[in-house]
């Protein structure tokens, strides 16, 4: 039986017989029910005469189903599945419809916000949820135009695809929203947003038509809401997207909604984009934070071009999605917006999440195999966005910006509208650039695994290099040598700055490359392979390289080359080649210096990652201790009121072992400190940690902040206690109970391993092990995938734990999500070991 899934095949034969042309969805939000909401859906489409085929629809109580004006028996739904048989050339079907509201952001999530008891509705559609909603051919190859109808409480604002109109009175305090039809697009893209929002509006004009803009949230953080910033960067990546796609916004109106309880950063519905309301800062934020936020806001633009008017055939594509627009944020903010050095924040924080996740035995190539939906909903992961991004960004410094941006223009033209495959993207890119891009495809987007590049040289008594080569390395398992076209960067101590002297930029091949250009080359402090980040490789730097770097990683002149020397570090500590102590020692020396705010977020969880999971337990306790009075100091050291402040309490907040100085930072001791309320949440949720907060100091800081943030962190800081009454609350709610919404979920299970706690925990390495064989195929992907990937026993780091992970994944038969994550767990377990063993 099929139930939610869809294979690729099947998708394949649906739309070999059927071509859908339009929606016609009413959706009726006034239900004497705050369960259950009414659909009833038309649509008109083409087929093969005498044919057969399904639509789609999930938990739906049908109450009428007719085809072509017969009705059909409803016992014809079962197992998530409309069957249709005896199809016309034209066909009109009309699904009548109750449909239960999400509570895990998938489908119609339905809200009620505790401080105002006011209602929120908003749906999630990616990867295969309209049919939550309305009755569809869930795919995105069949694309349609849709005219959605809407009734619900007259004072509610109501959002979708095409511009909001006047509504209609209905029944009594209620009223219709009739929008007009939609351009052609895919069932995914779809979008309502519904309830007691506020919203602020502006407008761009740029070299095309005028763009409405609209900005709406909750009314509960409207206090909160800098919508003025939003509308800036809004305004600059529209410039910026239409110049280099010399090509007008496709969608008429553009609004972007803040929607509580949301399971991702954002989601590109067409003029209709949401985005999890975390975004709208509540509390101080550093800078970083509001480059993240520029970041998904240009990301979600992007895809207006990229994902929406031209759409994937199929899921196997996906990867070109998120890839394109992950590559076009960071291109688009570093050119466009005051975050000039937004690939230095990609190199820090999404890189590395690429770098592991190709690490890890699930990897996959770029362009993986998406045979279904369940593949699908498991491959949205470091590779298919940030390794995917680093293969666009050495494909441009390949081809070139200005030819790469030709073909994609060419590419827009052509396919508006459609469904397209990685070959039509590859036919237009050759064409701009002359240059052959089938054996590229085939290394970089057809295979698994990192390369690893190191410099080989040898000196003469002068220094000068006398040979100068640079090898590439695979693992056995994925043995693909790549071409890389890579910057060579040779640093010198001038003045107490580390400066690039020198720069080389080359393509290298195969297992050595030489580069001629070097010899006669003084050798410099520090050789920087890969200097700019074109590539996508793990780097090693030679001894002196690196003990340059351990003495000056401070001084580095520019960002992204200490970026680069930061990554490598900290991938030679995952490898077990630098030691946890070693790595604590470099980021205590670094961090309070470093100019990016989200290398600065990484690095102090890093160093706390390498004191708990990647040192030798008898040595765990001194080096913690190090690791907090280094942090300690480094708040001393830091700027009243700065960003370094802010993120360094933070991190001192994660270590503290005692609560003397984390009870002066919550009286508001700590001179310049802005004590919000996250900020509180942060000190209070590390007191629980440490025993030190009991169950009424967290509740009385709840009622300070009854908020669904506030409900959220509450539950986090009870989650986290070292009592095992405070572990199975925890446990239930993060594992067991069904109506724990997604985020208190997520929160929960987020504080529920916790270094130092290891014994408390231990029965729930077995506990964990039964949740796996069946959380996935009872609670769906996205449940299975927070209770696995988060409450995976990594504060219990032993060889028994390690042996039981190993004999679950060889004797079960869980679904193959459940295996994935387990597997992943199990990965970053070992390799914690290996490196224990050898610091």
């Amino acid at each position: 039986m099929p139930g939610t899934n869809l294979t690729r095949e099947e998708a394949s034969e649906r739309a070999s017989v059927v071509s859908t042309q339009t929606y016609d969805v009413r959706l009726d939000l006034t239900l004497d029910t705050d369960e259950r909401f009414g659909s009833v859906t038309t649509i008109r489409f083409g087929a093969t005469a005498g044919a057969s085929t399904f639509v789609d629809l999930v938990d739906g109580d049908v109450s009428e189903i007719t085809l072509n004006g017969d009705p059909v028996d409803v016992s014809a739904y079962a197992d998530s599945r409309i069957a249709l048989t005896g199809l016309a050339e034209t066909n009109e079907l009309v699904v009548a419809a109750t449909l239960p509201y999400s509570h895990s952001g998938e489908g119609l999530h339905r809200f009620v916000d505790p401080v105002d008891g006011k209602v929120y509705l908003y749906t999630q559609f990616e990867v295969p949820d309209a049919r939550r909603v309305f009755a569809t051919f869930e795919q995105p190859d069949l694309k349609a135009t849709f005219v959605f109808h809407v009734t619900a409480p007259s004072h509610w604002a109501v959002v979708s695809n095409s511009p909001t109109p006047e509504p209609e009175p209905a029944a009594e305090g209620t009223s219709t929203w009739h929008f007009a039809e939609t351009k052609t697009m895919s069932t995914y893209i779809t979008a309502l947003i519904a309830g007691e929002y506020v919203s602020v509006t502006d407008s761009y004009r740029g070299a095309y038509d005028e763009i409405p803009l609209g900005v709406f949230c909750r009314q509960s953080v409207r206090e909160h809401l800098d919508a003025d910033d939003i509308f800036l960067v809004t305004k600059q990546g529209f410039e910026f997207f239409e110049g280099v796609f010399q090509m007008g916004y496709p969608f008429g109106k553009y609004d972007q909604l803040f929607v509580p309880e949301y399971n991702m950063g954002a989601m590109e519905n067409a003029g209709a984009v949401t985005f999890r309301d975390e975004m709208i800062f509540r509390s101080r934020q550093t800078v970083a934070a509001y480059e993240s936020r520029a970041n998904t806001i240009l990301h979600e633009m992007a895809h207006m071009w990229f994902g929406d008017l031209v759409t994937m055939k199929w899921w196997d594509d996906l990867w070109l999605n998120e890839s394109f627009a992950e590559f076009a944020a960071s291109h688009a903010s570093t050119n466009a917006t005051r975050f000039t050095d937004a690939w230095t924040s990609f190199t820090n924080a999404r890189k590395n999440w690429a770098y592991r996740q190709d690490q890890l035995p699930s990897t996959h190539p770029i362009a993986a195999d998406n045979y279904d939906l369940h593949a699908v909903e498991a491959n949205f992961d470091g590779i298919t966005y940030a390794k995917g991004a680093s293969a666009l960004k050495q494909l441009v410094a390949w081809v070139g910006e200005e030819d790469f941006f030709a073909g994609l223009r060419a590419y827009f033209g052509k396919h508006a509208y459609g469904n397209t495959e990685l070959s039509d993207l590859l036919v237009e890119l050759e064409a701009a650039s002359g240059r052959e891009l089938g054996d590229w495809t085939k290394e970089w987007l057809q295979t698994s695994g990192v390369n690893t590049l190191r410099a080989a040289f040898a000196t003469d008594d002068s220094g000068a290099f006398t040979s100068f080569s640079v090898e590439q390395t695979a693992i056995e398992a994925y043995p693909t040598l790549r071409r890389h076209r890579i910057a060579i960067g040779l640093y010198n101590r001038v003045d107490g700055t580390l400066v690039r002297t020198d720069r080389v930029e080359t393509d290298i091949r195969g297992a050595s490359t030489s580069i001629d250009e070097l010899v006669g080359t003084v050798q410099p402090d520090l050789v920087l392979l890969n200097d700019d980040d074109l590539t996508y490789a793990k780097i090693r730097l030679d001894e002196r390289s690196f003990t340059t770097l351990t003495e000056s990683i401070a001084t580095f002149e520019d960002s992204l080359p200490r970026a680069l020397s930061w990554g490598s570090a900290w991938d030679m500590t995952r490898d077990a080649e630098l030691s946890g102590a070693d790595f604590v020692t470099l980021v205590l020396a670094g961090v309070g210096s470093e100019t990016d705010l989200t290398a600065v977020g990484s690095l102090l969880r890093q160093g706390n990652s390498a004191v708990n999971l990647y040192t030798a337990p008898d040595a765990r306790p001194a080096l913690a201790q190090r690791w907090q009075a280094g942090l300690s100091e480094l708040v001393d050291a830091a700027e009243p009121g700065s960003d370094h402040q802010l993120a360094l309490v933070r991190a001192f907040a994660s270590a503290a072992s005692t609560p003397e100085r984390l009870r002066s930072i919550l009286a508001g001791e700590l001179d310049g400190l802005t004590l919000d309320t996250d900020l509180r949440w942060t000190i209070v949720t590390a007191l629980a940690r440490i025993g030190d907060a009991d169950e009424a100091e967290i509740a009385a800081e709840l009622e300070r902040d009854n908020t669904i943030s506030g409900q959220e962190n509450a539950s986090a800081a009870r989650a986290i206690r070292p009592s095992a009454d405070a572990k199975e609350t925890a446990w239930q709610i993060a594992a067991v109970d069904r109506s724990t919404p997604n985020e208190t979920r997520r929160s929960t299970a987020l504080a529920f391993q916790v270094s130092g706690q290891a014994d408390l925990l231990e029965p729930y390495v077995d506990r964990y092990l039964d949740l796996a064989s069946t959380v996935v195929d009872d609670m769906g992907v996205w449940i299975g995938q927070v209770a696995l990937v988060y409450l995976f026993p990594l504060a219990n780091p032993s060889q028994a734990t390690l042996d039981k992970v190993d004999a679950w994944l060889a004797s079960t038969s869980a679904n193959p999500a459940a295996k994935r994550y387990v597997s992943e767990g199990r990965d970053d377990l070992a390799r914690a070991l290996r490196a224990q063993a050898a610091s």
